[in-house]
């Protein structure tokens, strides 16, 4: 069948909104119809080539829209669900096995090589050349295939168009916090950098009742967005020296931070944060090959660098739980998010970049 497509043709060059073909879904695959997603980092470092994916590509991988048709042995998912689109895993991998697809050994292969899992693509121009999948879904686009192990069925009673950015930012931020760290009642956590991810950890924290919840940015609306949504604190590193004022606000330092810039000296900054015992996870991603410069000593003080995927999640589980939490008035992520068109999407991604809008959605159809 046909579908309307934003597609990447090269490197770093605007989002072309045109016709292409998609495959039915294969044994294990389901087809979407999309009715939102929304716009990731991953997305634009991946048009300007930061990650080699092949190219001319479709993007996308925040996805959320309604069963249409279901291949062989699908059991999860029937037509007419709602469901919201994750990462792609392999199910059979030592990971996998063991409750943790956001380190599957393929995880490279299957959302970033531009196949799907057995190698070919699902898409393709008028004259049959294959166009690349991404994130096993590609859902700047109308129509979507994705493994059935990329897609979690969600309730029909919160608007499924907000519901995208759970498949990647938003989980990924949150799970940093109620996965990954599980801090103790009343603890200290630093965020770095508050967009969609940033400000999904803090949401999180509060949550996860943290007692001093500072977020940092050099942007004051961002900081104003932090405090309305659980920030005890907040820093402007170009006011003042960022290091030194966590440890006024917390005596010791923080016992968690998380760094979301791709910053090399940002994240050194919530490394010397840290209190004795203390955790930096990191979320940012940078080019390949960056380094970072930390002092040993430092870390000897019993404090840990860890990095994360996907928010640590299985997104079955943990994307449903947040949508409770959102239900609840806990988890207010829809207070982050500015709707476009597709035929907006260049300039959506242009207001991601320079902090306009804090995470674009795009509307389907």
């Amino acid at each position: 069948m046909l579908t309307k497509a934003a597609i990447t043709r090269g490197k770093g060059e605007p989002f072309e909104i045109d016709t292409i073909t998609i495959d039915d879904p294969k044994a294990g695959e389901v087809l979407i119809r999309i009715v939102a997603v929304g716009i990731c980092h991953t997305d634009l470092i991946v048009r300007d080539q930061y990650y080699p994916v092949p190219l001319p590509a479709v993007l996308g991988h925040e996805g959320s829209g309604i069963v249409e048709k279901v291949g062989d042995g699908v059991t999860s998912v029937k037509p007419g669900d709602h469901v919201v689109l994750s990462f792609s895993s392999c199910g059979s991998c030592t990971s996998c096995r063991t409750g943790r697809p956001y380190a599957c050994e393929s995880f490279y292969e299957l959302n970033f090589s531009g196949a799907m899992g057995d190698g070919t693509c699902r898409l393709h121009t008028h004259d049959g050349k294959d166009v690349a999948n991404f994130f096993g879904q590609s859902s700047f686009s109308y129509y979507a295939v994705a493994s059935e192990r990329n897609v979690v069925s969600v309730t029909k009673d919160v608007p499924l168009e907000i519901l995208g950015p759970l498949g990647c930012g938003i989980q990924t931020g949150s799970g940093a916090v109620l996965n990954k760290l599980k801090p103790e009642l009343g603890s200290s956590i630093v965020v770095f950098g508050c967009g969609s991810v940033g400000l999904s950890a803090l949401m999180a924290a509060k949550v996860a009742n943290c007692g001093t919840i500072i977020a940092v940015d050099v942007q004051e609306s961002r900081l104003a967005m932090a405090i309305e949504l659980g920030a005890t604190h907040t820093i402007n590193p170009k006011n003042t020296n960022t290091v030194e004022e966590i440890k006024r606000i917390t005596g010791s330092g923080a016992n968690y931070s998380i760094e979301t810039t791709s910053r090399p000296e940002v994240l050194r900054q919530a490394v010397d944060c840290l209190a004795t015992l203390g955790t930096t996870v990191i979320i940012g991603a940078p080019a390949l090959g960056t380094e970072v410069s930390l002092d040993v000593n430092t870390i000897l003080f019993e404090k840990k660098v860890t990095g994360l995927l996907l928010g640590s999640s299985i997104p079955q589980i943990f994307i449903p739980q947040l949508i409770e939490l959102y239900k609840q008035g806990k988890f207010p992520f829809d207070k982050l998010v500015k709707f476009y068109s597709l035929e907006e999407i260049n300039q959506a991604a242009a207001d991601s970049e320079t902090g306009v809008t804090i995470k674009p959605i795009l509307k389907i159809g």
